[in-house]
């Protein structure tokens, strides 16, 4: 494929939600005594009329604070979230690196979990195996490889994840702030790794809170709130517009 791209038309997405949340049998008897006044969840309207479009070339930054939309939207592109309301054309292979554990098979093995992934990017089991010595060796666990990851330590399946999650490039690269995997040794692997990633890919969505970041790697980039677009130009510009909206009294 020559061309890359995102096209997101009048995009609207809600998270739907009980009227009531009743947490626990207390909750429930505090309630029908009348000591405990229900807690009334509404619908949250996470996108709002989002229109974007985004070709090769462009490394585009995400701003916004937590609850902005930024998480959101990228999971919006990748097709994980399905779009009730609106239009939503992506063109490229993606490669995402967000919740990079989610879905593992907790009583399998590492080797076995890397064929899972694997098949679930798109690869077919030949070329899993071919991926498989490479993967092995990137995430540095050795005779672990053929434990049941419940066994695991949080850094050791953190970096497996990443093992597999970056082993295959793609036109389009969605990132969720930096990616935390185990030690320093394995942080720089991993830094570089990204690096290359980011080098290969037509297309780079970055959801981030550092703002060096920005300026490095983007050459776009968009400010959000409360699930909008205020908005979308130069990297620099949306800093200092980022900035500006933080000292207002409604704040971001």
């Amino acid at each position: 494929m020559t061309n890359a791209r995102i096209h997101l038309k009048n995009v609207d997405l809600k998270y739907k939600q009980y009227g009531y949340r009743e947490v626990s049998v207390k909750s429930y008897v505090l309630k029908r005594l009348h000591l405990k006044q229900p807690h009334m969840v509404h619908d949250v309207h996470a996108l709002k009329d989002i229109n974007l479009d985004i070709t090769s070339g462009q490394r585009v930054a995400l701003l916004g604070h937590n609850g902005a939309g930024k998480s959101t939207l990228l999971k919006t592109i990748a097709g994980l979230y399905p779009v009730a309301q609106g239009e939503r054309i992506v063109h490229g292979d993606i490669r995402s690196l967000f919740e990079l554990t989610l879905g593992f098979e907790m009583e399998a093995t590492g080797r076995e979990n890397i064929l899972y992934r694997s098949l679930l990017l798109g690869l077919t089991p030949t070329q899993s195996k071919d991926l498989e010595p490479p993967i092995i060796d990137f995430a540095g666990l050795g005779e672990f490889i053929d434990y049941p990851i419940k066994t695991y330590s949080a850094g050791m399946l953190v970096r497996l994840a990443f093992a597999i999650s970056t082993a295959v490039k793609g036109d389009i690269l969605l990132l969720d702030e930096v990616i935390g995997a185990g030690d320093t040794y394995f942080m720089e692997k991993a830094k570089k790794r990204i690096e290359s990633l980011i080098t290969h890919a037509k297309i780079m969505v970055l959801a981030t809170h550092d703002l060096n970041t920005v300026g490095q790697l983007c050459n776009r980039a968009l400010v959000l709130k409360q699930g909008e677009i205020l908005f979308d130009g130069d990297p620099a510009q949306a800093v200092d517009f980022y900035k500006e909206l933080a000292q207002r009294p409604s704040g971001i």
